[in-house]
C-alpha cells in the first residue's frame, strides 16, 4: 500500500499527553491516515522573521509523520489574512460584495503555494498519494507539477463552490481555481458544487466525459466528483451519552431549570448566518408568547480571524442584537440567550448536543457543516430533538429528516422552530432513525476511503471517443 502524505494549511500534531485531534480537518486526516503509513505537511501556526531559516520541522507521533514549517509576517498577512480570508473564503460563499482583492495578496497566496511546493519536494517519495486540503492551496499541484512530481494528486474542498459567474469575478481566476485541472480528482462536499465547478471548466476548454464525473483540459484528465464528508458516527454517539453523565452536563441541566434548551454551535463567521438566527428567535418569541420563559437558546460562538475587519464588524452586530433580545423579553429569573464566545472540549459539546430539544443549524452558505451531523449523532434515539437546518448548507442533501429553512425569512425560522418544538416523539424518532442510519453508513472512514478509491484510479488517458469528440468540437468552433 503506498505511503499518503496529507498537506493542508495547518496541521494538528497531537499532544502526547492529550487527547487525540478532534477538529473537523483533523478527523478526516486521521480517517484517511487510518490504516495506512502516512505523512501530515502544513504551517506550524507560526511566524518567523522574514530572511530566517526556514527547515521544516518533523515529530514522529503514533507511527506518523508531522511535517511543519512558518511562515513570515509577510506571508501570514498576505496569504492567510489577505488572500484566502479576504478573497477566496467571501467569493467562494457567495459573497462577492465582501471581497478585497489586491495583486500584493495575490502574490503572496501564490508565493507561499511554491513555498509549501519547495519544502514538500524534499519528502515526496516516488510511490506517495499526495492528498491536498482546502481552498489555502489551490494551485499546489501545479506547483508540484512543475517540479517534476507526477505522484496522483487528489484535492478536496471543504467549502462551497459557487457557480462560474461568481467565481469568474475573483480576479486572475485561471492562477487560482483554473489550476485544479492539475490535479487527478477534484473532490468538492456536494454534487451541487460539483456541478458548479463542471460548468466553470467548460467554459475554460474543458470536455466531459458522458456521466461528467471526468474532463479533459491541456493534455490532462482530471476526475471531478461530490464526496459529502462526514464524522465518525457511532464513535460521537458514545462520546455523547457518556457525556450526559458529566458534571458540565449536571450543571448545564441545572441552570436550565426544566426548560426545552435551543443550540447552535457555529464558528464566529458571516457566513453562519447568525445575527439572522437571532433575529428569527426573536420573531418566535414574538409570534409564540406561549413558548417565553419555557426555552431558553443556547449559542456557542468561539471567535475567529479577530485581526480581519469584517469579523470585528460580526462580532459586534451579533452583541447588539443578543442584547436587544434580552432586553425586550429577558426577566430577572430568565434570560432568552446565553451566548458564550468561547469554545468547548468535544466531550462537553457532545453533551450539549445531546441534550439540546432543538439544533439550530442555519448557515447562510456552508460546504457541509458538521454541526448538523454531530448534533444527529448526539441525540437519544429514544427522545431525539429536532435539527433545523438550512437548505443553503451541504448537509442538507443528506439529512432528510430535518426541518429545513430559509435563514433569509425570520418568520420561516419562527415557524420551524415552533414545528421543531411541538412535533409528536413518533416523528421524531422516524426523522431521526433515518438519519442515524445514513450517517451511520456514511461515515468518515467510508468518506475516506471512497475519496482514496477514486484517487487510485490515477489519470486515465483520453479514450479514442474523447478524441474524436475533442475535434469534433474543435472543427464546429464549439
Amino acid at each position: 500500500m503506498p505511503r499518503l502524505v496529507v498537506v493542508s494549511n495547518r496541521v494538528a500534531v497531537p499532544d502526547p499527553e492529550g487527547p487525540r485531534q478532534a477538529g473537523g480537518l483533523a478527523v478526516a486526516v486521521n480517517a484517511a491516515l487510518k490504516h495506512r503509513e502516512g505523512l501530515w505537511f502544513g504551517w506550524s501556526g507560526e511566524t518567523s522573521y522574514e530572511g530566517a531559516p526556514n527547515k521544516p520541522k518533523i515529530v514522529e507521533r503514533r507511527q506518523r509523520s508531522f511535517v511543519t514549517i512558518d511562515l513570515s509576517p509577510t506571508d501570514y498577512q498576505e496569504y492567510y489574512n489577505g488572500f484566502a480570508n479576504r478573497v477566496l473564503w467571501p467569493i467562494l460563499h457567495y459573497r462577492v460584495d465582501l471581497a478585497e482583492f489586491t495583486a500584493v495578496d495575490l502574490g503572496g497566496y501564490l508565493r507561499v503555494n511554491a513555498h509549501f511546493a519547495d519544502a514538500l519536494s524534499e519528502f515526496i517519495q516516488e510511490d506517495d498519494w499526495i492528498w491536498v486540503h482546502d481552498y489555502h492551496l489551490l494551485s499546489l499541484a501545479k506547483e508540484l507539477r512543475a517540479r517534476g512530481h507526477n505522484n496522483p494528486i487528489g484535492f478536496f474542498l471543504h467549502i462551497p463552490c459557487p457557480p462560474p459567474d461568481i467565481l469568474l469575478a475573483l480576479p486572475q481566476h485561471a492562477e487560482t481555481m483554473g489550476t485544479l485541472g492539475h490535479y487527478d480528482l477534484v473532490g468538492t462536499q456536494t454534487e451541487h458544487d460539483a456541478e458548479n465547478l463542471r460548468h466553470y471548466f467548460e467554459m475554460q476548454g474543458g470536455t466531459f466525459n458522458r456521466n461528467r464525473t471526468a474532463f479533459d483540459i491541456d493534455g490532462r484528465r482530471v476526475q471531478l466528483r461530490a464526496f459529502p464528508v462526514s464524522i465518525a458516527t457511532k464513535v460521537y454517539a458514545r462520546t455523547a451519552r457518556s457525556a450526559l453523565r458529566s458534571d458540565f452536563a449536571a450543571e448545564m441541566r441545572d441552570s436550565l431549570n426544566s426548560r426545552k434548551l435551543m443550540l447552535g454551535v457555529d464558528r464566529l463567521d458571516y457566513s453562519k448566518g447568525i445575527p439572522h438566527r437571532i433575529q428569527g428567535f426573536g420573531q418566535f418569541l414574538d409570534t409564540y408568547p406561549q413558548w417565553r420563559h419555557h426555552v431558553t437558546y443556547l449559542q456557542v460562538t468561539p471567535k475567529s480571524r479577530s485581526d480581519v475587519p469584517e469579523y470585528a464588524d460580526i462580532n459586534h452586530t451579533v452583541n447588539t442584537l443578543v442584547g436587544q433580545i434580552n432586553g425586550r423579553y429577558g426577566e430577572p429569573a430568565w434570560t432568552p440567550i446565553r451566548y458564550v464566545n468561547r469554545a468547548y472540549s468535544r466531550a462537553s459539546l457532545a453533551a450539549l448536543y445531546r441534550m439540546a430539544a432543538v439544533g439550530l443549524v442555519t448557515p447562510l452558505r456552508d460546504g457541509m457543516n458538521l454541526v448538523a451531523k454531530e448534533y444527529v449523532a448526539a441525540q437519544d434515539p429514544a427522545n431525539p430533538g429536532v435539527l433545523v437546518l438550512s437548505r443553503f448548507a451541504g448537509a442538507a442533501e443528506e439529512l432528510d429528516g430535518a426541518i429545513l429553512v430559509n435563514p433569509h425569512e425570520p418568520e420561516a425560522m419562527a415557524a420551524a422552530i415552533d414545528s421543531a418544538l411541538t412535533m409528536p416523539l413518533p416523528e421524531r424518532q422516524a426523522r431521526h432513525r433515518g438519519m442515524f442510519r445514513h450517517l451511520a453508513a456514511n461515515d468518515i472512514d467510508k468518506w475516506a476511503e471512497n475519496f482514496l478509491a477514486a484517487l487510485a484510479e490515477r489519470r486515465q488517458p483520453a479514450t479514442l471517443f474523447d478524441n474524436i469528440r475533442q475535434l469534433f468540437a474543435a472543427r464546429s468552433g464549439k
